[in-house]
């Protein structure tokens, strides 16, 4: 299965919980089915990326990376390579490489949430699947290439940092973590 059949199989499985994440999961599939190349930053009219919200359940904290060229806090994410087979492998990937800690875990269930959101040209759309990824107790991050700072950051601090596809992201997350639990 290629990646391109991973993400059309991901989203045809993914339940937003509302409305407008269901327009989105309409958005890429249709996004999907006109550009066979829409898994890659080389088709011009968007592409998708995979990113993870990088948390710590135990201490009730996130790890932010503030990204080098947007200098605003996110997730770790990024666009797909070639070596991803699925979307939760390049999730996985990306917050690994960017966060620099080994043996993160993404939470079950498939996606936490999409986002779709502008890019500078020639590229126009990153359409986002945001998964959720917990770290160990313990675990140490190391700055990347890409990032200008990596921080933890109590939950209750980030709508004060970061924007709201990131405090929306958080919000899912805590709510999938929350129904894990009952």
């Amino acid at each position: 299965m290629s990646l391109h059949d991973d993400a059309v199989a991901v989203l045809d499985g993914y339940d937003g919980g509302d409305a407008g994440q269901a327009e989105l999961r309409r958005t890429y599939l249709d996004h999907l089915a006109a550009h066979p190349d829409g898994m890659w930053k080389a088709c011009g009219a968007g592409h998708l990326t995979a990113s993870a919200l990088v948390i710590d359940p135990e201490r009730g904290r996130v790890l932010l990376t503030l990204h080098s060229k947007l200098r605003m806090w996110l997730q770790m994410g990024g666009h797909c390579e070639p070596e991803d087979t699925t979307l939760a492998t390049a999730a996985l990937r990306e917050a690994t490489e960017e966060s620099g800690i080994r043996g993160l875990t993404l939470l079950p269930g498939g996606p936490v949430r999409l986002d779709r959101h502008p890019i500078p040209a020639p590229c126009h759309w990153h359409l986002d699947v945001q998964y959720a990824a917990t770290a160990s107790p313990g675990a140490v991050e190391r700055i990347s290439g890409e990032s200008l700072d990596l921080r933890w950051f109590p939950y209750e601090e980030v709508a004060g940092v970061a924007d709201t596809s990131v405090v929306r992201l958080l919000e899912s997350t805590r709510a999938r973590l929350e129904h894990a639990t009952l």
